[in-house]
């Protein structure tokens, strides 16, 4: 089982500027939960590991309601992924685990 545990320091290049957030992963077996924080504010998050890859759907209210579809893979200390907002389309993902 892959250690994907931590918090992550990450950012979103978003249209809208990079964002910055800080995800707490507690992973148990097949899912995790855990919180999502930046200057969007904070939100919990569960969603489903399947190996060192873990999905999610986060809502957001600031700018203005929306879902959230992230995708992660953690590889070490490292977190690439992608954050689907609907028709905003897809934008990348990363982030270096906490010390």
């Amino acid at each position: 089982m892959a250690d994907i545990d931590g918090s992550y320091e990450c950012v979103v290049k978003s249209p809208l500027g990079d964002q910055k957030s800080t995800l707490t992963i507690t992973s148990d077996g097949a899912t995790f939960s855990g919180t999502n924080s930046g200057g969007m504010g904070s939100s919990e998050v569960s969603g489903t590991v399947d190996g060192n890859t873990i999905s999610w759907k986060q809502q957001m209210t600031v700018p203005m309601p929306m879902t959230l579809d992230c995708t992660a893979t953690i590889d070490g200390d490292a977190l690439t992924g992608t954050v689907s907002v609907g028709a905003f389309g897809s934008f990348p993902m990363s982030g270096t685990r906490a010390a």
